[in-house]
């Protein structure tokens, strides 16, 4: 394997941890964002508040983006499985 290869498989890496990873982190970041304004607005200071609402849009994000990750990680692997294949 040349400086190349490892270059292009890490940058795969990368982008698919993005892939897999940013569906998530963005429902969490807008949950968090309304739901801190909503906390401001009413001036209820409840920590579950936070947690709870985050933790169902997670949920459902996940759900919903699972064929997505799913067939990138797949996608991934088969390209990754082909070049230890061709040893290289």
């Amino acid at each position: 394997m040349d400086a190349a290869s490892a270059l292009e498989i890490a940058r795969s890496a990368l982008i698919l941890t993005l892939t897999v990873a940013g569906p998530l982190l963005f429902a969490a970041l807008g949950t968090g964002v309304v739901i801190g304004l909503l906390q401001a607005l009413t001036q209820i200071q409840e920590q579950t508040l936070t947690f709870v609402p985050k933790l169902i849009v997670m949920g459902l994000t996940l759900l919903l983006c699972f064929p997505m990750i799913g067939g990138a990680l797949g996608d991934f692997m088969r390209v990754l499985s082909d070049k230890i294949v061709q040893g290289g």
